[in-house]
């Protein structure tokens, strides 16, 4: 089978990727916690101007509980970067994510976003 270039090594099944929208029935409403957490993310993101699409966003996440998924923060995280910086997520093409183990009380987030 010849996958072409842009496929990294490793195991390909042929099946259109599910979106998070087509996953639930219903709405799903923000808590409290998430808009406490959205205001202060926007209120300490800098000000800054995103070089041209497409992206590639790099995102480091230091927790002190490394025992949920990797990809938990990362949807709330790059909403509110959307709605920071005004650009859509669709936009992103290539991303890096790593959690860091680190103390409680010294949780952070480190992002880049760069052209692609």
């Amino acid at each position: 089978m010849n996958i072409g270039d842009d496929y990294r090594k490793g195991t390909t099944i042929h099946i259109k990727p599910l979106s998070i929208n087509c996953a639930f029935k219903g709405r799903r409403f923000k808590t409290d916690e998430y808009k406490a957490y959205e205001r202060a993310v926007l209120f300490m993101l800098p000000k800054m101007s995103l070089p041209e699409p497409p992206y590639k966003i790099t995102l480091d996440f230091g927790l002190s509980n490394v025992l949920s998924d990797f990809d938990n923060p990362v949807k709330l995280f790059v909403d509110i970067l959307q709605k920071k910086y005004l650009f859509n997520d669709k936009l992103i093409m290539e991303a890096n994510i790593k959690k860091i183990k680190v103390e409680k009380g010294k949780e952070f987030v480190n992002f880049n976003i760069e052209s692609l």
